[in-house]
């Protein structure tokens, strides 16, 4: 066999892999819900025998993979996991699309939904939104460490040497890495759902809610979102939770082998997030004349969840005012830090485009002086700066276009506009009266679904990685 058609070949069996992974988790639900029993063990058999038939397609493969082969693997496995998690939605009794835009949401760990009666719905239903956010949150930040950085996508190649040093013995290895990366997902998740169960939720409710919490997912099993819980102390806990989730996890690592707690990135979302928290709080209590404690605690749970693009609501934050809502539009954009499970642009790359920007003015301004743009006390190489400002390019570009798709689609703009922002970001809740934090995307058609899914999956996967694949080159270069 050919090298390009064994590297082929691999690229079939991680996707095997990934589709017998998917029915492991439809027969464990089936086994925990027999409610929907009949549901996953349906969809079990049918996701079990494409795995298996895709497993020995692939099966003489060469691990020896080129760039080209990681760009097709990175993007055809996170399709592949959506596909796979629509089938037991769809078998359930959503329509195809539904189902496809349900699945593409909770996998990417958007949070947007078209599902409603969520207080009714069945358990096993419920546990299967959340466990996609779960896997989806931990799965983005193995692609985010391993894959991106790699690939030189957006500029991620600066995330390699902002987590790993020369020297490092500790993370030198990848498997290692790997597992201590797994271990602190999962211990963060088990602390948040130690203390969702002490705040009072059910050991459902707690266990559903801290997987799509440290995911930064935002999934509930409530119409109201997290605003079904009337608790303060739940809300203090969300938001800690979504702040810690939206961190890097290669830092929680080096914190704990090394006691090294420095992370530029990491300096700069507390600042951002504690100055727009007490900035829009000072606002509503001086203008609205609404109680400190109660805004605050408000304030700063939304402005987490979407600057986390976790994607919760406590309450519809639209009704604040126009200000308000210019607020929460503008830090849609934001997103976590790179190597969270967070989406949106990422604080490193807003740092570097703007160090970027500041030097570009200084030049202007004092042509001869020699500016060296740095991050974390490291010069910015032309590869990244290239990097991220391709990426902002096909950010924005693409949330422009689909704006404009959903607009001839008969969106009004802001809605248009706030959809497709929200989808790129994977953020979740827009703004507006249809997608807003109070409602759903249940009411817009199937072709504004498919946009809107599509968005979803190119912010996830940091645009590059699949609008590649679209080039001829591309595909000669796998030939």
């Amino acid at each position: 066999m050919a090298p390009g058609m064994q590297r082929m070949s691999f690229v079939v069996f991680i996707n095997s892999v990934a589709m017998l992974a998917m029915a492991g988790l439809m027969a464990l639900t089936a086994l925990i819900f027999p409610s929907t029993a009949g549901v996953f063990g349906e969809s079990f058999v049918l996701t079990g025998l494409l795995g298996g038939a895709a497993a020995l397609a692939g099966a003489r493969s060469s691990h020896d993979m080129a760039p080209a082969h990681g760009f097709l693997l990175t993007a055809s496995v996170w399709m592949t996991a959506a596909l796979c998690g629509a089938l037991p939605l769809m078998i359930w009794q959503l329509s195809p699309m539904d189902a496809f835009f349900e699945s593409m949401s909770g996998i990417t760990t958007t949070g947007s939904t078209v599902m409603s009666g969520l207080d009714e719905t069945p358990r096993g239903i419920l546990f299967w939104r959340a466990l996609l956010q779960g896997m989806g949150g931990i799965g983005f930040v193995v692609t985010g460490v391993a894959l991106l950085p790699m690939l030189k996508v957006g500029g991620m190649q600066l995330f390699r040497t902002e987590s790993s040093e020369q020297g490092d013995k500790e993370l030198a290895n990848a498997a290692r890495f790997a597992m201590a990366t797994m271990t602190a997902y999962v211990g963060l998740m088990a602390i948040c759902f130690l203390l969702y169960l002490f705040g009072g939720m059910s050991l459902f409710d707690a266990v559903t809610h801290a997987m799509t919490t440290l995911s930064t997912g935002g999934y509930s099993n409530y119409d109201a979102s997290f605003g079904h819980f009337d608790s303060p102390f739940l809300q203090y806990t969300a938001t800690i939770f979504m702040a810690l989730g939206g961190i890097p996890f290669a830092w929680y690592i080096r914190a704990i082998l090394r006691g090294n707690m420095a992370g530029e990135q990491v300096r700069v979302m507390a600042a951002f997030l504690l100055t727009v928290t007490l900035g829009l709080t000072a606002w509503l209590v001086l203008v609205n004349d609404m109680e400190v404690e109660p805004t605050f605690r408000q304030v700063a749970f939304n402005v987490v969840s979407v600057v986390t693009t976790t994607g919760y609501a406590s309450t519809d934050y639209t009704l604040w005012g126009p200000f308000a809502v210019a607020v929460f539009f503008g830090i849609t954009a934001v997103g976590g830090c790179t190597g969270s499970t967070a989406g949106g642009a990422k604080m490193m790359r807003w740092i570097v485009f703007f160090r970027l920007a500041a030097s570009a003015v200084t030049r202007i301004r004092a042509p001869h002086q020699v500016v060296v743009p740095r991050y974390e006390g490291r010069p910015i190489g032309p590869d990244v700066t290239s990097g991220v400002i391709t990426f902002f390019t096909l950010y924005f570009a693409t949330v422009m276009i689909m704006a404009v798709m959903l607009n001839m689609l008969g969106l009004d703009f802001l809605t248009a506009l706030s959809g497709a922002l929200t989808a790129v970001a994977n953020v979740g809740p827009g703004v507006g009266e249809i997608i807003g934090p109070a409602g759903n995307f249940a009411t817009l058609d199937n072709a504004s679904k498919l946009i809107l899914a599509i968005g979803m999956y190119l912010g996830r996967l940091e645009m590059a990685t699949v609008l590649v694949l679209l080039t001829p080159a591309f595909w000669r270069a796998i030939a």
